[in-house]
């Protein structure tokens, strides 16, 4: 049997992680440390893997039931490869080291299970649509793969050359960077749907690290409503398409 299909052969390579093309991710198992991946991520393995739900402690419980933000996981272990993938998009493997990375969990496909992960507040009173008050912090040392809907930017932030992303469009930045969330629209025009711009919440990054930007805001199409009321109108708090669309359905 012949096809060009053949061509999409495995990616040899003694790296752990490895972006076996765009959109699926390669991770290598020895047998001494263990995966965590995104629940149901797994298109595939090879070897003597075992799978796992991931304990979750009471604090972890609770701050997910009160944020809305935290991983769902599974413990990946022994000797194999395993191929991980979710609705298509874009994999992307970041070193994290002492700086740590903040990231929306959506956007977490797998990670170390060395790496520590927290809920952290982002400066803000408010619940907005895309990147909410609440993200997840992870410290230590060790590889995350993130995900984002298209190809993305990597914007850098020094000292003198601040960045401002979409709230909705912004994946992850590093966590020794200030961020405040603030509307360039007045008040009155956050009511309407996100101003009569199409703008309106956004995060503004200072200090020196990187903000790491996708080519897709996380909200449904135009006119679309999730849930019903005004928060479902205007995309605001949990009736907003962050709260009602954890899998980025949208992409």
């Amino acid at each position: 049997m012949q096809s060009p299909l053949f061509a999409y052969t495995e990616q040899q390579s003694q790296d752990r992680y490895t972006v076996q093309n765009p959109q699926l991710l390669r991770v290598a198992l020895t047998g001494h440390d263990d995966v965590l991946a995104r629940k149901g991520a797994m298109v595939a393995y090879q070897g003597l893997v075992d799978f796992d739900g991931e304990y979750q402690t009471g604090s972890q419980r609770t701050a997910r039931a009160r944020t809305g933000e935290g991983l769902d996981l599974m413990r990946c272990s022994g000797q194999g490869t395993v191929y991980f993938a979710n609705l298509a998009q874009y994999v992307h493997v970041v070193d994290v080291d002492q700086d740590g990375l903040t990231v929306d969990s959506a956007y977490v496909l797998a990670l170390d299970s060395a790496l520590h992960t927290e809920v952290i507040a982002v400066d803000s009173q408010y619940g907005i649509s895309g990147s909410g008050k609440y993200q997840l912090n992870i410290s230590g040392r060790g590889k995350v793969a993130l995900m984002t809907s298209g190809q993305p930017l990597m914007m850098q932030v020094t000292p003198d050359k601040y960045v401002s992303a979409d709230a909705d469009a912004i994946v992850a930045w590093s966590s020794s960077l200030r961020v405040q969330m603030q509307a360039q629209t007045h008040s009155a025009g956050v009511l309407r749907r996100r101003g009569s711009t199409g703008e309106g919440w956004e995060l503004s990054f200072l200090g020196q690290g990187f903000a790491l930007v996708q080519p897709s805001e996380v909200l449904p199409p135009q006119h679309a409503q999730i849930g019903s009321g005004v928060g479902a109108q205007f995309g605001v708090g949990q009736q907003g398409a962050h709260g009602r669309n954890q899998g980025n359905a949208w992409s």
